[in-house]
């Protein structure tokens, strides 16, 4: 059963645009890309949007459906009423490059600033053991498919645009909260996570959680235990004074 929907699609480039509205058909099963594909095939060829696997798994759909951050592969059109006027528009957070394609090099910076996976030198590929609680609990962190929808929706960078030079974001937070959890990781990430990818700015309101496709517990399974961690480190009066003396005694 088909209908015909409204639709209101950001059109434009880094220097203008605007809201554009459009009429189009909406056939049963139907996700919001699918509309978007219509569109170019029908009305308007040229309109521009990032698109690749069209199964939740690529993360290149990322836009703004109704205001809020989505992959337009994974929202069905049978959540909108069919009078209901669906607005597109791309990530707030990055900048247009054109339509409902944003630039999003931001996030592959932050990337390369995360040292990678650092394991005993004693050890050699093949020998890595770990116990299936410590696989698991990693394994949450890595079903990310970058799709960049925490990183849009966290307003530490979606409202302070200046805050991004020294924020990594709760995509890197958690990858550096996977790596600092790692129990064949030796490298000591907290002060790091602290003073150069800013993860004192995040106040835990769980924006990026809600937004995640892939429903990863980012707050409360890595943001928060991080924190944790590095309150510890810093601010614990035991540990505070145990590296006094350690440090005394190497001295």
């Amino acid at each position: 059963m088909s209908y015909k929907a409204s639709f209101r699609v950001w059109r434009g480039d880094a220097n203008s645009g605007g809201l554009q509205d459009f009429t189009v058909e909406v056939n049963e099963g139907e996700v919001v890309l699918d509309i978007i594909h219509r569109l170019q095939a029908t009305q308007c060829s040229d309109l521009a949007v990032r698109w690749n696997c069209k199964a939740g798994k690529c993360g290149s759909c990322s836009a703004e459906i109704n205001g809020r951050p989505r992959l337009l592969c994974m929202t069905r059109m049978s959540v909108f009423a069919e009078d209901e006027v669906v607005t597109v528009t791309p990530m707030r957070t990055f900048p247009v490059i054109r339509d409902l394609v944003t630039d999003v090099s931001y996030n592959y910076t932050k990337a390369r600033e995360i040292p990678a996976f650092t394991p005993p030198a004693d050890l050699k590929p093949g020998e890595y053991r770990m116990k299936q609680v410590d696989v698991e609990r990693s394994q949450e962190f890595r079903k990310c498919i970058e799709c960049f929808l925490c990183q849009n929706t966290c307003h530490v960078i979606r409202d302070h645009e200046e805050n991004k030079e020294n924020f990594a974001g709760p995509r890197f937070l958690m990858r550096i909260a996977e790596l600092e959890m790692h129990p064949l990781d030796v490298a000591d990430r907290r002060h790091a996570a602290q003073d150069e990818h800013g993860l004192g700015y995040c106040n835990i309101t769980k924006c990026c959680t809600e937004v995640c496709p892939e429903n990863i517990h980012i707050t409360d399974n890595a943001l928060i235990p991080m924190k944790e961690r590095v309150v510890d480190r810093r601010y614990d009066p035991v540990v505070w004074l145990g590296s006094k003396i350690f440090r005394r005694k190497a001295d």
